[in-house]
């Protein structure tokens, strides 16, 4: 980039050179709207076919270079998954881009999760472009579409706003260049400037475990340069930077503003949405880190989380401890988003342990001594030291790569733990008009059916001037001297009804069946 774009910025101390900065752009939308396929298409490569299920579970940072008139300019892209379950992700992804990128299929139109996106844009306060996708489809309807963006409070230009939009087709790449264009005329408007020369600062996006390499955390650069032989403070948790990698995997000693890095090595995970700093050197990271505790003396969070589980189960009430486990921050919380839908008056979810990384030997024992407790793992595998266990110990364990079928498998197995509760459901009340006769106890009487019916075998409640008096069963049934197997309202019949308890004229029958729920 030439010297006559920088700036010079004067502060207290100094006059420090800016330089334009690259866009940080975040992807939004709902579920299967096209959000990956448009960063495919950027980028040419295919990473759709290698998502589990084909939709996107984690947050994703690409860099890509687009030419205009001879000049290359670099953007960064921030690929957030549309699944209701991972609302945090995309209003951390907002929250860090300095420009997104509304995605809307042209045959949906707005989606639960399009609101949500547009109001996630919103509360980050960024510029916005919309991308009207799928134009290709034969049930595409751009115009129905810009209308159902109106009715939703987003209104694009030529349609009595000023949001720019474009449509597209990601899948063969038609309006992708003018999409491109109108995001850096944003980041143009928007003026986004960064000083090289800075020790680098900026966001965390993600943390996770990684089997090898140790605790890694994936950062935005918002400003300065990081370069290997320093140190990274995120919070309480930092990491020498040593082994550090770019968006393509590759791996790099210095990286600078916007670019999406990979740092491995931390000491705990760094929590997701925390800015991050670099310091000269381990010996101030942990100066800062001694100062930040000193500041906020909250209890530093581990890689999982313990609670117990409740053993106060009874008849009507049950308790499902479970065990669960993700790749990353933002899987465990899609995680716990579909536990938390589960909601029942009978049933109490227990989370014993929330963790990151793959299922332990320690997850396993806690498992075996609770048999109630059920191990969930989203992406994860079982480490090799737990194999054997697992295959012994009896434990439930299950894993899911795609978070709509763990939700559905989950739901599912919630309602059979909710405990059945036996109910008396009414079915007819008949009136004792006479009583015939008694052997032990076997009661010959006469009645009339006063609402809904009597049927051959069923109990019945035996009241006396609204009070129960005991209990019996219909034994049999005759109506004009016709075995019969139910009598209807309005109708006299003969029982033989069998009690300990007398019936007597007056009494009332109430026939009911019991019901599990």
């Amino acid at each position: 980039m030439s010297t006559k774009n920088h700036t010079k910025i004067k502060t207290a101390s100094s006059t420090e050179t800016r330089t334009p900065r690259p866009p940080v752009v975040a992807v939004l939308g709902h579920v299967d709207h096209g959000k990956s396929t448009l960063l495919d298409y950027i980028r040419h490569t295919n990473i759709v076919d290698s998502e589990a299920g084909g939709i996107t579970q984690k947050v994703s940072a690409y860099e890509v270079e687009r030419t205009i008139n001879g000049t290359t300019r670099r953007i960064t892209f921030l690929d957030t998954p549309g699944h209701a379950a991972f609302a945090a992700i995309r209003s951390r992804g907002a929250q860090v881009a300095d420009v997104a990128i509304l995605v809307v299929s042209a045959e949906d139109g707005v989606r639960p999760q399009t609101i949500e996106a547009r109001d996630a844009i919103r509360t980050a306060g960024i510029p916005f472009v919309v991308a009207i996708n799928k134009i290709d489809k034969e049930g595409a309807d751009v115009e129905r579409t810009k209308a159902s963006l109106a009715e939703n409070d987003i209104y694009v230009e030529g349609y009595g706003g000023d949001v720019p939009w474009v449509a597209i087709s990601a899948k063969t790449g038609e309006g992708v260049p003018e999409l491109l264009d109108l995001v850096n005329l944003a980041a143009d408007i928007a003026e986004l400037s960064g000083t090289p020369t800075k020790p680098a600062e900026g966001v965390v996006i993600e943390s996770s475990v990684d089997h090898k390499k140790g605790i890694a955390a994936t950062l935005i650069i918002k400003d300065g340069t990081i370069t290997t032989g320093t140190a990274v403070v995120a919070g309480t948790a930092w990491a020498p930077v040593r082994l550090m990698e770019n968006a393509a995997g590759a791996a790099i000693r210095q990286a600078t503003f916007s670019s999406p890095v990979r740092l491995f090595g931390w000491n705990t995970l760094p929590p997701v949405g925390t800015r991050f700093r670099t310091l000269a050197s381990k010996k101030e990271a942990e100066a800062a880190i001694a100062e930040e505790q000193h500041t906020h003396p909250t209890p530093q969070k581990k890689n999982q989380t313990h609670t117990t589980a409740d053993d106060s189960d009874d008849a009507t009430t049950a308790t499902l401890p479970i065990i669960i486990k993700a790749t990353n921050v933002g899987g465990l919380e899609a995680l716990k988003h579909e536990i938390a839908k589960i909601n029942h008056d009978r049933l109490t979810i227990k989370i014993i342990t929330a963790g990151i990384g793959d299922i332990t030997e320690n997850d396993i024992k806690t498992a075996v001594a609770d048999k109630r407790i059920i191990i969930i793992g989203f992406g994860v595998g079982i480490a090799t030291a737990a194999k054997g266990l697992a295959q012994t110990s009896g434990v439930t364990i299950e894993i899911f790569d795609i978070i709509y079928k763990l939700a559905e498998w989950f739901a599912a197995t919630a309602a059979q733990s909710v405990p059945k509760i036996k109910t008396d459901e009414q079915i007819g009340i008949a009136k004792v008009l006479k009583f015939f006769s008694k052997m032990r106890d076997r009661q010959v009487i006469g009645g009339r059916v006063e609402k809904g019916l009597i049927k051959l075998g069923s109990e019945v409640k035996i009241m006396r001037r609204d009070f129960e008096v005991g209990r019996g069963r219909v034994r049999e049934l005759q109506r004009q001297k016709n075995k019969i197997a139910e009598v209807p309202e309005g109708q006299e019949f003969g029982a033989l009804v069998e009690s300990k308890i007398e019936i007597a004229p007056g009494d009332r029958l109430e026939a009911f069946i019991v019901v599990e729920k």
